[in-house]
C-alpha cells in the first residue's frame, strides 16, 4: 500500500453521463488497486464565474473556487480526463486551473499545483480520442509546475467505447487505463515518501 498518498480525480466536463467521467473513475479504481486513496470531484458541483481579475479584487475568490483549493491542497496527485473542445481544452477545465492558480496571502505560488503529479487522458467520439486536447493540457500543467506523467490514454469512439458499468469494451484498454492509475499512485507515493 502507498500509505498516505491521496489522488483527486476529477474531469474537465459537466455533462452528466460524461465519457471522461467514466474514464477518470476507472483510472482512479486503478489508483486504489495501487494503494493510493482517491477522490473523485465533478467540476459540475464548482459552478464558477469566468475568471475576471476585476471580479476578483471586488469580491476575492468565489466559494466555489475556496472548495475546489481546498480539494486541490488535500492532494499529492491529480487524475484528469478532458474532453477536447475544438482541438483544445473545455473551457470549465481552463476556468477552473485559472482560479486555482492565483496566489493567495501566505501561500507559496501555485500552491495547488506546485509538486503535483498528474496522469492525463481524454475520451472522445472522433477517431483521435482527444489527443490534441491533451497536447495543450499538458503545456497548462507543465507551466503551472505539475510533473505530467509521460503515459497517457487517449479513447477514440468513446460513444462505441463503453460497455455494461462503464467499462472498456475493449480489454486492453480498459488495463490501459487501470495501469496509468496505478503509476500515477507509484510516482506520488515515491515522491512523497
Amino acid at each position: 500500500m502507498n500509505g498516505g498518498c491521496r489522488i483527486l480525480a476529477l474531469a474537465g466536463s459537466t455533462r452528466m453521463d460524461s465519457y471522461n467521467k467514466h474514464l477518470v473513475r476507472l483510472a482512479a479504481e486503478g489508483a486504489r488497486q495501487g494503494g493510493a486513496e482517491t477522490t473523485f470531484i465533478d467540476l459540475r458541483d464548482y459552478p464558477l464565474p469566468l475568471f475576471d481579475e476585476d471580479l476578483e479584487a471586488r469580491d476575492g475568490l468565489p466559494a466555489a473556487a475556496k472548495e475546489l483549493r481546498a480539494a486541490f491542497l488535500a492532494h499529492q496527485g491529480l487524475l484528469i480526463a478532458s474532453p477536447e473542445y475544438n482541438s483544445s481544452v473545455p473551457a470549465v477545465l481552463k476556468n477552473a486551473i485559472d482560479w486555482l492558480s492565483r496566489p493567495q496571502p501566505g501561500e507559496a505560488p501555485l500552491a495547488c499545483f506546485n509538486g503535483k503529479v498528474a496522469a492525463i487522458m481524454s475520451a472522445s467520439p472522433g477517431t483521435l480520442g482527444g489527443l490534441r486536447g491533451l497536447v495543450h493540457l499538458r503545456a497548462i500543467l507543465g507551466n503551472i509546475n505539475v510533473l505530467v506523467l509521460p503515459e497517457q490514454v487517449a479513447v477514440a469512439r468513446a460513444h462505441e467505447a463503453f460497455a455494461a458499468e462503464n467499462r472498456l469494451a475493449d480489454e486492453a484498454q480498459q488495463r490501459a487505463v487501470l495501469r496509468l492509475g496505478a503509476r500515477l499512485a507509484e510516482v506520488v507515493a515515491r515522491l512523497n515518501g
